[in-house]
């Protein structure tokens, strides 16, 4: 049987519109607080921006240069374009209704979004003073004429097209008036009631105040998404000059979508998409506020705790805490530690970085960062150890797309203060997670190693779920040496002792893995794999899973996202079982779990199963040694797959349906088992 046939793959943009679905229709679920379920809302919304940004430039790319060549699953570009638009549209529409009536319910909390037109006169006298003195000062009006041509709007900015013209004059003419979002906010609250108004609203009704003269005829919400795909050359002499100029093209990229008011006259949505160079399914109609991913701040309002979720506090390392030291050295040295993000804090491992900088008997440190927040602890520590005189090594990816910038502001500060500073091997992504600390010892030189699945990133670790290991395993910690000398110099690729290496070996190793339980299950003994990721499109590990599942192997995926596998085909996928968990933390962990005749390889990694992240991206995977720790992912991945409350089964076809949780049932969320389980101190496992 050929298992590359396309019949058996979907395609990856559908299957992404498809996760974003399952976001959005968390927003619909009485289980989770109202305002958690309006964030739900806004990183829909956030998620299609980039996903228009990024995925959908591509394909358009791909349709102007005449590609013709099939994805996966048999579609042409524009027939992948054509299967988008058609989804897209759909689901717009439906970040709409869950939009209405999510506002809806706010309304019985006393939040309520109002027009100006609904404020009574002693609101009306405040908002025309408000209006007098922060909005009309900011706003520039842009009209449009032969000598003032169409204005260039930036990606995600707000306008307002204003049709208007004099009294005795027939001609009719356009301005824009661009809505100053990033000086005052979108959301202007009524003094004393939680009642607000958009700003655009605002503007809409002072209008005629920008132009003198003119009787308004027509004034209408729109906003642009532009390509931001960046097309970086890596052969030059300075890579963050290049990266820099490169940020500069994204604000600048051609649109790929158009989303205005519902109220939109023919006319308006006309020239808007002449000027625009747009196509009519580019055009997205929106019966409500464009743009809701700012829904997401405003979910953070003060005083409607009982409207989010009850918060959590990270827990320290149960591990750490179990070592009765102090010492992290002395405690990684007695035994691996094995930490779960963000139900242990990431805390432990800033606190790693920082106490390796401020000790004298460490020489070095190195690290790889990918995503950084802009107030990073562990920037700071880097900073510090290099004035301690510490020999400090950082690979920071300034090509990590929407972190470039801020990721070049942290590069220049570290060399500053005299961090060696590397941006990685040609023409590949350094996405691997590894600090190693090299430490003077009363027997020698130790390396403290600590590997993970998630970025080096404190805001994140709050809110995405990842693994991380601290050890002090002599063999990763020569693995380690090797790898940043491969990284940072020019030496060939080592010979591992156990780290997993993208793009060299990991996905061999995957698929021997797969392999070794194919030889299992035909010698009728048992074969079962579990693995999480966030995303599995790799053509040569589904066709060995499919040809694992032929052969008998029970396999169980945990997938976030993208999914192009069809889970339960006959003679092909029927042992497969694919879920998707989408819940209050986004998940983010990669693990591997295969049975191998009761041994247990266990593996965590930095990679998804996709092409880029093993052909293009430097990538680590690390087996796991200690057994209590194959015992605790193991556990974790079996939880996962009991949930019923946050899990989606995928269906052949690529649609999914939510896990029922049916009377008689308990109830079994896998997130929330995770929080109440480092709340009492124990792991799992």
């Amino acid at each position: 049987m050929d298992f590359n046939d396309r019949q058996y793959y979907l395609n990856r943009e559908c299957t992404w519109l498809s996760f974003n679905q399952r976001v959005l229709r968390e927003s619909t679920s009485k289980d989770n607080p109202l305002l958690e379920r309006l964030r739900f809302i806004a990183i829909s919304c956030s998620n299609l921006d980039e996903f228009f940004m990024i995925r959908v430039a591509g394909l358009k790319h791909l349709i102007e240069s005449g590609v013709k060549h099939h994805d996966i699953s048999g579609l042409t570009p524009q027939g992948q374009m054509d299967a988008v638009s058609r989804i897209a549209h759909e689901q717009m529409h439906d970040i709409d209704r869950c939009l209405k009536a999510t506002l809806a319910e706010l309304k019985e909390h006393g939040i309520r979004f109002v027009r100006p037109e609904d404020l009574d006169a002693q609101q009306d006298r405040w908002l025309t003073e408000f209006f007098e003195r922060e909005i009309f000062p900011v706003v520039t009006p842009m009209g449009i004429d032969p000598s003032h041509p169409f204005p260039f709007l930036t990606s995600k900015s707000l306008n307002l097209a204003v049709h208007l013209k004099r009294p005795e004059d027939k001609e009719i003419r356009l301005a824009i008036l661009p809505v100053p979002v990033s000086v005052l906010g979108r959301l202007i609250k009524v003094p004393e009631l939680q009642h607000y108004l958009y700003l655009e609203d605002i503007l809409s009704y002072f209008a005629e105040r920008f132009f003198t003269g003119y009787e308004i005829l027509e004034t209408t919400p729109f906003r642009i998404t532009r390509d931001a795909d960046l097309d970086i050359r890596e052969d030059v002499d300075d890579l963050l000059l290049e990266v820099e100029k490169s940020l500069e093209k994204r604000r600048k990229g051609a649109a790929v979508r158009l989303e205005i008011a519902k109220s939109c006259s023919k006319e308006t949505r006309k020239t808007l998409q002449k000027e625009l160079e747009l196509d009519e399914l580019d055009i997205y109609t929106i019966d409500g506020p464009l743009g809701g991913a700012f829904f997401s701040s405003f979910a953070n309002l003060s005083g409607y705790d009982a409207l989010r979720y009850e918060p959590f506090v990270p827990q320290p390392s149960v591990e750490l805490a179990a070592r009765k030291t102090k010492d992290i050295w002395k405690a990684i040295r007695e035994k691996d530690v094995l930490v779960h993000h963000p139900y242990e804090t990431f805390a432990t491992v800033e606190n790693f970085i920082r106490t390796a900088a401020d000790d004298d008997a460490v020489l070095a440190i190195k690290q790889t960062l990918y995503r950084v927040s802009s107030k990073s602890p562990i920037i700071s520590a880097l900073a510090d150890a290099a004035r301690n005189g510490k020999q400090v090594t950082v690979l920071m990816e300034v090509k990590a797309r929407f972190d470039e910038e801020n990721n070049i502001i942290m590069a220049r500060r570290l060399e500053e203060a005299g961090c060696h500073v590397i941006y990685g091997i040609l023409g590949l992504k350094t996405h691997s997670k590894i600090t190693m600390v090299v430490r003077r010892e009363e027997d020698g030189i130790r390396r403290y190693c600590h590997l993970a699945t998630g970025n080096y990133n404190g805001s994140t670790a709050k809110i995405y779920t990842d693994i991380g290991l601290m050890t002090a395993d002599n063999e990763i910690g020569a693995d380690g040496s090797r790898f940043f000398n491969f990284l940072s110099g020019f030496s060939d690729p080592p010979a591992w002792n156990k780290l997993i290496v993208a793009p060299l070996n990991l996905r061999e190793t995957i698929m021997a893995e797969i392999d070794q339980e194919i030889e299992h299950a035909k010698r009728g003994e048992r074969a079962y794999i579990a693995a999480k990721m966030n995303s599995l499109l790799d053509r040569l590990i589904i066709a060995k899973l499919y040809e694992a599942s032929a052969a008998g192997v029970k396999i169980d995926l945990i997938v976030r996202g993208i999914c192009v596998l069809r889970p339960g085909l006959p003679e092909v996928s029927e042992n497969i079982h694919v879920r998707s968990i989408v819940g209050r933390f986004l998940e983010h962990s990669r693990i591997l779990y295969c049975y191998n005749g009761g041994r247990e390889d266990v593996f965590i990694s930095s990679a998804d199963w996709m092409p880029r992240n093993l052909n293009n991206r430097v990538e680590l995977m690390i087996p796991i040694r200690e057994q209590d720790h194959k015992n605790r992912l193991h556990a974790i991945l079996q939880t996962y797959l009991k949930d019923n409350t946050k899990a989606y089964l995928m269906r052949s076809d690529g649609s999914y349906v939510r896990a029922s949780c049916r009377q008689g049932m308990t109830p079994i969320g896998a997130q929330q088992t995770f929080m109440e389980t480092a709340l009492s101190g124990k792991t799992l496992g």
